[in-house]
């Protein structure tokens, strides 16, 4: 594996100095030298990552602790049971157990043992590295793990970000999986741009989306934007179902090569009083640092009108409002709200949103359009269909002219047929007429 040199030399490296520590405790040696680490400056992840952040020595020592244990679960046990040969127990050490890691997982209080042993001053110094101030944790790389009230807060696990150990490991990162801690799906389309028909206006929109995604860096870094604007960008899209809002924020994604999520707000909306706050927590704290585009879908249910205290729970569906609205402006990425109403929506995010976008219903010339690039190569068309009279006089959705011509395709193949008469045609058209509410 690519890493596999630099873990094998970083584990070495961390096992003399552990050592070294445990023979001044037990004072077998009179004095510990902590030489400077050094890695192997090659292409590998592990290398690019030490020298885009390029850590003190303590924090190198701190990263490699919390790292040891996803590559030899054993790690720890092997160097106490060299001074513990018939077990005992060794508290100055720190260290905890898992549900179901068998081993030792080191705590804030191992680093300080290792790195400070019995000299306070130093372990206080340790001990603000630990601290939320700490870039390891702004940039959600190394934190403590919480503890129960009252309980010593160094005596918390040190946990390495996952998605960063699974690079280090691996030399790649999977997309996250849907589930109660991430309510959201990956979302991606085989479509092109050419397969999107929109209303021009809503294209010039898009495309200036597109403008932000490619320029941001250098309006905020070059130029200097950075400390007069809020990182990120917020969108609005509104209009009928159908329209385009989901395939476009795909769209958006597989043009600038990001990752669109779509956000699940069945999930991420609870009941119970602090839930939606806690999820969606989990769900931006995920997506921090990560430049994905978030897409939140039917965004009323979560972003709606807020309303006036009747009662307390009034008072905390505001509350969660106002948070939503705090992580919205934070994050630094594409944040798209698609909603069938724009009066839907509480007046206070208005003025959030970088830009809001109308998704109308297709016109008979873009309905044509459509009509024409979705049948495929295989379908020949009757001499009584002219599309250019099915287009002007059927109002359909891009989506609905995609279920009619699906359920056309199927079933020309059932009857073994190539060629799509008038009459099964309008007859896919009545059934998505119907399905949607509607008279022709």
């Amino acid at each position: 594996m690519i890493n596999t040199p630099n873990i094998l030399n970083a584990l070495a490296q961390l096992r003399v100095i552990i050592i070294n520590r445990m023979q001044l405790y037990f004072k077998q040696i009179e004095v510990a030298e902590i030489n400077v680490p050094d890695f192997f400056r090659d292409e590998s992840p592990f290398a690019l990552f030490l020298e885009e952040h390029a850590l003190s020595l303590d924090e190198y020592l701190i990263f490699i602790l919390a790292f040891a244990p996803h590559t030899q679960p054993n790690f720890f046990q092997e160097i106490i049971a060299q001074f513990f040969p018939n077990g005992g127990d060794f508290p100055e050490f720190g260290g905890v157990k898992a549900s179901n890691h068998r081993g030792i997982l080191p705590t804030g209080e191992t680093a300080q043992f290792i790195l400070a042993g019995d000299d306070l001053e130093k372990r206080l110094e340790i001990q603000q590295i630990l601290t939320g101030d700490h870039w390891f944790a702004q940039k959600h790389i190394l934190w403590l793990e919480p503890v129960r009230e009252g309980e010593p807060a160094m005596s918390g696990r040190l946990v390495l970000e996952p998605e960063l150990v699974e690079t280090l490991t691996t030399g790649k990162v999977t997309r996250p999986r849907f589930s109660t801690d991430f309510p959201a799906e990956y979302i991606e389309t085989e479509m092109d741009w050419n397969d999107l028909v929109l209303h021009p206006n809503t294209l010039r929109q898009i495309h200036e989306i597109e403008h932000w995604i490619t320029h941001n860096d250098t309006m905020l870094q070059e130029w200097g934007m950075k400390r007069k604007i809020k990182p990120g960008f917020r969108a609005l899209f509104y209009g009928p179902p159908g329209t385009g809002k989901t395939l476009t924020a795909t769209l958006l994604g597989k043009q600038t090569q990001k990752d669109v999520f779509r956000i699940d707000l069945s999930r991420v909306v609870s009941k119970y009083i602090g839930e939606t706050e806690k999820n969606l927590s989990k769900l931006f704290d995920k997506a921090e640092h990560k430049n994905w585009i978030l897409f939140f879908d039917e965004a009323d249910a979560l972003f709606g009108k807020r309303t006036g205290i009747r009662d307390a729970h009034d008072k905390y569906a505001n509350q969660e409002i106002a948070y939503l609205l705090q992580r919205v402006e934070g994050y630094n990425g594409l944040v798209i709200l698609a909603t069938n109403q724009r009066t839907n929506i509480d007046d206070a995010f208005i003025r959030r949103f970088q830009t809001m976008i109308h998704f109308p219903m297709p016109r008979a010339e873009e309905r044509l359009l459509i009509w024409q690039s979705a049948f495929p190569p295989q379908i020949q068309l009757a001499d009584d269909i002219q599309l250019p009279n099915i287009a002007a006089r059927y109002e359909l959705s891009g989506a609905g002219i995609l279920n009619v011509v699906q359920y056309c395709t199927i079933e020309m193949l059932a009857t073994g047929t190539h060629i799509l008469d008038l009459k099964l045609l309008e007859t896919g058209i009545l059934r998505e007429f119907v399905k949607e509410g509607k008279m022709i």
